[in-house]
């Protein structure tokens, strides 16, 4: 184990110089300081970094999520700017109407709208549409399902560059029926997983995903990480975040950059990392996170969470929490974590809060509250909230504020235990002495002469 520590893996050597790792950028010029830099830190988010993890459609959507939950004009207008920029490079021409209009003439002449452009693009599109109708009409009559089911890709990625997700879905969907290789049947679910995952769809993102886990011949390890990341956010969506937590420990560093049309290692890390602190108990932080060699290279790609999760383990609660609250404005603007930020703190300081108090017989609030940063009002209002509802078996003496632990009467515990034991004991004699009258006398063989 100690040899598979140490080895260096080239892919994230290779994410972690593009994004700050300490040893790597130590020797990196100072103009390359500003791309060196962890992407999620509490430093103002670096959009071009940023977008730089992503491609296809989920950079362009990201992009238009930042300028729209951002409060930072130049941040807006920087991401429209590359959004604009991005789209002008596929077809999607309604996505570009879109876009146009939130910029709003904000970034000059050069970034309105382009008749010109959305034309050429439409009638290109219409006459792609015909081909592929010809074709697919073509490989119908002959009843060649290699070709049908080639015929269905191409119209479902035709649509899926045009912005029809819808019908992207149903093209993808409709290649099942004249897939004749288990290979077949992974490209469909992946793609189907990949249109899913941009509408919004997560329970298909699941049925696509157990899918695909049944046929586990041909299941390739970046495969395997493309279907856990899929899960995961599938469960992240759905606030079961343990089970979001667990499938992202699971991706291994074979999935590379390879997803990147979904998510970015630097997401792995933040997702696992976030849903683990808030729904693991010290053990399984300890088994499943800190000591996952996997997992460890991930947030090797971002520091403060590899730290915060460290202080957290170690209760260094103000230090974890100080961690958290310097990431969460640029937390808050990811796609994927944006409606789950709240609940997530809540539960990570609430279980901080409750890690805290677990090994005291009294706690003086006044101390509790300097280490948690916060104030008395404020801690006990927390601590009440947390006793009543049952996570924390204490009672306060707001008075002289200090917690006092209500511990179990261990000596009548025990007492309880014995009386229950030998109760049981007691019992299984019993039995046993009626069994063994019941031979002696030959009862049984009685019965069956009888018979």
């Amino acid at each position: 184990m100690a040899g598979e520590d140490d080895s260096s893996n080239p892919m994230m050597e290779e994410m972690l110089y593009a994004n700050g790792g300490d040893e790597l950028s130590s020797s990196s010029s100072p103009s390359s300081s500003r791309k060196n830099r962890p992407i999620i830190s509490g430093e103002q988010l670096d959009i071009e970094a940023y977008a730089g993890l992503y491609s296809g459609r989920t950079k362009i959507m990201r992009l238009l999520f930042i300028a729209d939950h951002c409060d930072n004009a130049g941040m807006q207008t920087e991401a429209l700017r590359m959004a604009y920029d991005e789209i002008k490079r596929g077809e999607n021409t309604q996505l570009f109407r879109e876009v146009v209009k939130k910029i709003d003439g904000r970034l000059g002449p050069e970034y309105g709208m382009d008749n010109v452009w959305c034309e050429s693009i439409d009638r290109k599109a219409e006459l792609r549409k015909e081909k592929l109708e010809s074709e697919l009409n073509s490989y119908r009559t002959n009843l060649i399902k290699e070709s049908i089911r080639m015929g269905y890709n191409d119209f479902g990625e035709f649509y899926y560059t045009h912005g029809a997700l819808g019908e992207a879905f149903k093209s993808y969907v409709r290649t099942r029926d004249y897939c004749t290789t288990s290979k077949h049947i992974i490209q469909m679910c992946l793609s189907a997983i990949l249109v899913s995952i941009e509408m919004g769809q997560f329970t298909h993102v699941t049925n696509y995903v157990s899918k695909a886990e049944q046929t586990p011949e041909s299941l390739e390890p970046s495969i395997v990480g493309k279907l856990r990341c899929a899960a995961g956010l599938a469960h992240l969506e759905a606030k079961k975040y343990k089970l979001a937590a667990r499938k992202f420990l699971e991706v291994g560093p074979d999935i590379g950059n390879s997803y990147s049309d979904v998510i970015a290692p630097q997401d792995v890390a933040t997702y696992g990392g976030l849903c683990a602190l808030a729904s693991f108990d010290r053990a399984e932080l300890k088994n499943k996170v800190i000591d996952n060699i996997n997992f460890r290279n991930f947030l090797e790609l971002v520091p403060e969470l590899r730290e915060l999760i460290n202080d957290f383990y170690s209760s260094h609660y103000a230090s974890c929490l100080e961690y958290l609250g310097n990431l969460k404005q640029n937390l808050l603007l990811d796609i994927h974590l944006h409606d789950h930020i709240e609940m997530l703190y809540d539960q990570i300081r609430n279980k901080a809060l409750i890690q805290y108090t677990l090994p005291f017989v009294s706690v003086d609030m006044r101390m509790m509250a300097d280490a948690f940063k916060t104030s008395v009002a404020g801690l006990e209002k927390e601590l009440e909230a947390l006793i009543t509802d049952n996570q924390i078996q204490a009672r306060i003496d707001s008075h002289n504020k200090i917690l006092y632990a209500r511990h179990a009467d261990q000596r009548n515990a025990t007492f309880q235990r014995v009386l229950q034991n030998g109760g049981e004991f007691d019992q299984d004699v019993r039995s046993m002495l009626l069994r063994a009258n019941l031979l002696k006398h030959e009862y049984n063989l009685r019965n069956s002469r009888k018979l």
